[in-house]
């Protein structure tokens, strides 16, 4: 394996991994961030109102992201299998 190869497969790997997690991980940011100034203003600090914020945000995000998430997975996964002969050799 060449350097260059291991290195194109990384770039690949960390753009897909943005690619998978970057939105959901984004809502869930804003989302918190919402509540917890929601939660500074109104002093109700209770945990579970952020939790619960953030879950139901994050899965309404997969479920409208979700055949995206994972067009994108299988087209990850099928350039990377089909590049394993050009980066073994």
């Amino acid at each position: 394996m060449t350097v260059d190869g291991a290195v194109e497969l990384f770039t690949r790997a960390f753009i897909a991994a943005v690619k998978f997690a970057g939105p959901m991980l984004l809502v869930a940011l804003v989302v918190g961030v919402v509540v917890g100034i929601l939660q500074a203003a109104t002093q109700v600090n209770e945990s579970s109102v952020s939790f619960g914020a953030k879950l139901l945000a994050v899965g309404i995000t997969f479920a409208a992201l979700g055949s995206w998430t994972l067009r994108q997975f299988v087209d990850y996964t099928s350039r990377t299998l089909a590049s394993i002969s050009d980066i073994v050799r």
